[in-house]
């Protein structure tokens, strides 16, 4: 099926040759046309320039779209395409050590710990990338789409499509520095001490600010300073539309400018990966339950360092150096994992969004499309054509592609396509100057995915524990971001996954539980950061836990048990 067109009826034609692999981590959704082709170009270029860079043996992962849902099959370094899985041991054996172009990929790999080449790649994105994208970003959200004409706003919507490319080519041109550093630390770590990756992790906590939210720092200044001014506490309090509450705490002469600035920060960032997800600026409610939250003051991160006396003593004394090493490194590079993100097609598809967003407006009031919400399943070829008053989909096709995306979900869609990719080979079967970075690789995207096959009863659900303690609350059912506003302060977020985005909604909630993720996903990762129980990869709780129950998280046990 094409990447335009829709039916009601799925069609899972695999997207080419070998086994795919249902991508649950960024899309919950089938992804629109317009966020297809920048994410499959800009995702392959930026993660096979940092696996060149590294020496991995995995070149990249190829992406594909089956009744526009995305699918992905790992590629290894020199594999013909769609391979179904490695070489044989001997075979496998031969080329490592006697093909010229492996040889060197494997000697890069050694270098490239040796060197921790990951520091560099960490100062480029500090001054150089993180930087120049924040400026393009700002530029960007500069422009007024609302006095640009049809032709100027259909050529912007253009560039807002390359922009997003661009975005997600610097999000995963700096995934392996993020990843290699923390599956290096968990390889030898977990060796050393017999200790699990999520007892590890717990090292890491307070490295990572970024994971707090996108704004935590601008959040906390507004709640300070709404704190200092009776008046701006009466209107948080006040029984207003939250529109009107965030216009008069703009307005009010203590409050009102560093609550602008957090509005400026956030409002046109996506709270998803796609141009269909929402942007914070328009969960009006959720933000004004942030400010809320904040005027009580943020709960402060916990203390990175709870436990590591006790750790250190377990990993033997020969391996001591070494394990002070590799927890330095990560905890250096920890916070690469969000800002990669956060800084780059987090916000540029959001900028896109608004775009669109506009000329829905402009061509719904022209005929051209019954809502201005339909104009995010057009492509920006297309979006251009009806700006011009020219051929293009009519509002009936646009009107029933939007249904046909809003009700659907991956639950829809097979896990694999033809077969089960093959995980990677042995290590063993690996020259020994490839074994460091493949072990660290290998764990890292296990901790990413892998859940655990405790079976579930009708009242408890067993997942991986994330952050020590116990909390007990009303569990709000969130099947994507457009649901945010239905957050209240103190609820347990429940929903499939979470991507870093969601971090604006953190300060709101007590804890979190998720279908899907291990103790490196997104809801992992934030909920050590902001010291609230989690419990990952449960598999059931969105289809087990009935919205607004009473539940009591254990992230110590990893257990949710449904009180009422």
């Amino acid at each position: 099926m094409s990447s335009v067109g829709r039916s009601t009826e799925l069609d899972f034609e695999p997207p080419g040759k070998g086994p795919w692999e249902l991508e649950s981590t960024h899309f919950s959704r089938p992804v629109t046309s317009f966020a297809q082709a920048s994410f499959a170009e800009g995702f392959v270029r930026g993660f096979t320039e940092g696996t060149a860079r590294y020496g991995l043996l995995l070149d990249h992962f190829e992406p594909g779209y089956a009744a526009a849902f995305l699918y992905v099959q790992p590629v290894a370094f020199g594999a013909p395409p769609g391979a179904m899985g490695p070489p044989p041991k001997p075979v496998l054996q031969l080329l490592t050590r006697l093909h010229p172009a492996m040889r060197k990929r494997i000697a890069r790999s050694a270098e490239a710990i040796e060197r921790k080449l990951w520091r560099e790649d960490l100062a480029r994105w500090d001054e150089v990338d993180k930087p120049a994208a924040v400026t393009e970003h700002r530029a960007v959200q500069d422009v007024d789409v609302a006095a640009l004409s049809d032709e100027d706003l259909g050529q912007h919507l253009v560039m807002r499509a390359r922009h997003m490319t661009s975005s997600v080519y610097l999000h995963h041109k700096y995934t392996v520095p993020a990843a290699l550093p923390v599956g290096d630390f968990l390889a030898g770590a977990t060796a050393w001490t017999g200790l699990t990756s999520g007892e590890l992790l717990g090292l890491l906590r307070g490295r990572s600010a970024i994971s707090r939210g996108f704004a935590a720092v601008e959040l906390e200044d507004a709640g300070k300073a709404i704190a200092s001014s009776d008046p701006a506490r009466a209107i948080v309090a006040a029984p207003a539309a939250a529109r009107e509450k965030l216009a008069a705490l703009a307005a009010d002469p203590v409050a009102g400018p560093a609550v602008s600035v957090y509005l400026d920060a956030v409002r046109w960032r996506s709270v998803g990966y796609d141009v269909a997800d929402k942007t914070a600026g328009e969960m009006p409610d959720m933000l004004v339950g942030a400010l809320g939250a904040a005027v009580g003051g943020l709960s402060s991160s916990p203390d990175e360092d709870t436990g590591l006396e006790t750790i250190r003593e377990l990993v033997p004394e020969e391996h001591r150096e070494d394990f002070d090493d590799r927890l330095g490194e990560v905890r250096l590079m920890y916070r690469l994992r969000d800002e990669r993100g956060v800084y780059s097609d987090g916000w540029a598809t959001g900028l896109a969004r608004r775009a669109l967003l506009e000329a829905g407006r402009r061509l719904t009031a022209s005929g051209r499309l019954n809502h201005p919400e339909h104009a995010v399943q057009l492509t920006a070829d297309e979006a251009v054509a009806l700006l011009r008053a020219q051929p293009g989909p009519g509002p009936e096709e646009v009107a029933e592609r939007h249904q046909w995306w809003e009700s659907h979900t991956i639950d829809d869609a097979p896990k694999f396509l033809r077969a089960l990719p093959a995980p990677p080979p042995p290590v063993q079967w690996l020259p020994k100057r490839a074994h460091r970075s493949a072990r660290a690789m290998d764990i890292f995207v296990d901790n990413l995915f892998k859940v655990p096959d405790t079976a579930n009863t009708e009242t408890v659900l067993s997942g991986l524990p994330v952050n020590t303690g116990i909390y007990e609350g009303p569990a709000r059912l969130v099947s994507s971001a457009a649901e945010f506003d239905r957050v209240q302060p103190g609820d347990v977020l429940v929903t499939r996954m979470t991507s870093p985005y969601f971090n604006v909604v953190l300060p709101l909630l007590g804890a979190i539980v998720t279908d899907r993720g291990g103790q490196l996903s997104h809801a992992a990762i934030v909920a050590r950061e902001y010291g609230i129980p989690g419990v990952v990869g449960t598999r059931e709780a969105t289809a087990r836990i009935p919205d607004g129950a009473r539940v009591r998280v254990d992230g110590t046990t990893g257990e949710v048990r449904l009180l009422a």
